[in-house]
């Protein structure tokens, strides 16, 4: 078993600044150029939601990095919300489910998107969206995420593999609805 992270100033957050950083890079490789939320400002709101202030230690790098995810999430699809709002009037539109969705947020209505289906996929199987979560917005490997749920590998493949059938069937439900 881990140790838990504190994440105050000394412990935590600083020991996976960089990490962060990098996974919200990866995360963001498909950004405009000129896009204003960047990896280091996601990082530095992430600090802002998880610092000093926040919800005491966590269990560990995988507990840590799956707290992450959900707030990277939530930041990403603030910003989006923002960004529509005040370019479309917050207009959404229906687009195709791939991988490349994950936080290429050249197309804000991606994230809307991703986010709405998450929720409908939770009331299905809550497992299975925590799985698309970590791994879209924290980029954690199957390894990373069975740690942290206490489940195996294989067992994270299998919830995957329905997460990404459900959410490209729920796509094509609503196109042609």
């Amino acid at each position: 078993m881990n140790p838990p992270l504190d994440h105050s100033h000394d412990d935590g957050f600083p020991a996976l600044y960089e990490q962060l950083k990098e996974r919200a890079r990866r995360a963001l490789a498909g950004e405009r150029i000129d896009h204003t939320l960047g990896p280091t400002a996601l990082v530095h709101e992430l600090y802002l939601r998880l610092g000093p202030e926040g919800n005491g230690t966590f269990l560990g790098r995988p507990h840590f990095l799956a707290v992450a995810a959900a707030a990277m999430r939530h930041i990403l699809v603030d910003h989006a919300r923002a960004r529509s709002r005040a370019k479309r009037g917050g207009g959404w539109s229906r687009v195709d489910f791939d991988e490349s969705l994950v936080l290429a947020v050249e197309d804000l209505d991606r994230v809307l998107t991703l986010d709405d289906l998450l929720r409908k996929l939770a009331e299905v199987d809550d497992d299975a969206a925590m799985i698309v979560q970590m791994r879209f917005f924290a980029a954690m490997t199957e390894l990373e995420i069975a740690e942290e749920m206490g489940r195996s590998p294989r067992w994270v493949r299998k919830h995957w593999a329905f997460a990404r059938a459900w959410l490209k069937s729920e796509l094509v439900e609503t196109a042609t609805s």
